[in-house]
């Protein structure tokens, strides 16, 4: 969120990337954030400190903002920026990552808004201490294997059958029952990949503290097309449950058949919203 429409030259707004309890300056050290030469640093909100830096606050009024969503290149570097300097924070504790273009007119704005939510991120940073985030995405083959063709559909060079009958109907006959087999293929494809896709995520969900089942990325958007991706979700673990996890992951793969991807651990981006 941006609080300015517009701003006098020189004037400068305060972005904040993240609420956290303790946080150790030094991991902040050499960052650049979204403005190379202004610091990234804590500021002391009450309990909590949030993970702040001043920008150029022209650059970040709601038009200069919505023309850097506009291009590809310039929003990645804030993505990039934003996420480094979370993670960096992340290490030192429990830490609650705020929107990109979190923006105050200064600290002391910053502070009060921030201060006014004191209760909502301490209920989110109890939730989220001793725990990361770990994404999982399960794929299985793109397309059935389609049935075999019967000996009796094998054509004779003169275009007639070796089933008996007239060629036409007998070739004929041999189409239909082929598409037929290779509808119920897909058919039983697709319902084996429903149920793998059930199976891993309840599997996983045991050991969760909190899933989220995220809509799978289709072909078109992953550019494969040998595999389809059948689950894509997102699980937040306690430290001591990762190892599970990680046999949980490969006890599936054997039994499943399945390509299973793991990643891990993440700032639980996915969790830090909820109270």
């Amino acid at each position: 969120m941006t609080e300015q429409p517009g701003a006098p030259e020189g004037a400068t707004s305060t972005y904040v990337f993240a609420v956290c309890r303790r946080l150790d300056p030094a991991v902040l050290t050499g960052l650049a954030g979204l403005a190379e030469g202004c610091p990234v640093r804590g500021l002391r909100c009450g309990p909590l400190t949030a993970v702040v830096q001043h920008v150029p606050a022209a650059e970040f009024t709601e038009d200069a903002w919505q023309r850097r969503l506009s291009d590809r290149a310039a929003l990645e570097h804030c993505a990039r920026a934003h996420h480094e300097v979370v993670t960096a924070a992340a290490a030192c504790g429990p830490t609650v990552p705020l929107a990109l273009a979190t923006l105050y007119r200064g600290d002391e704005r910053a502070r009060e808004a921030l201060g006014a939510d004191a209760d909502r991120f301490t209920v989110v940073l109890d939730r989220l201490e001793n725990h990361a985030e770990w994404g999982v995405k399960v794929y299985v083959p793109a397309t059935a294997r389609p049935p075999s063709a019967p000996a009796s559909a094998a054509p004779h060079p003169g275009g007639g059958s070796t089933g008996g009958g007239s060629a036409g109907g007998g070739a004929g006959r041999a189409y239909l029952e082929r598409k037929r087999g290779l509808h119920r293929a897909r058919e039983q494809h697709h319902d084996r990949a429903l149920r793998t896709a059930e199976d891993v995520d309840a599997a996983l969900t045991r050991l969760a503290t909190a899933t989220r089942r995220l809509r799978p990325h289709s072909p078109e958007m992953t550019g494969e097309t040998h595999r389809l991706q059948i689950l894509n979700a997102t699980y937040l673990m306690r430290t001591e449950r990762v190892q599970g996890l990680l046999d949980a992951v490969e006890g599936l793969r054997q039994r499943t058949g399945a390509e299973v991807e793991v990643s891990g651990p993440w700032v639980p981006y996915s969790f830090a919203g909820e109270v």
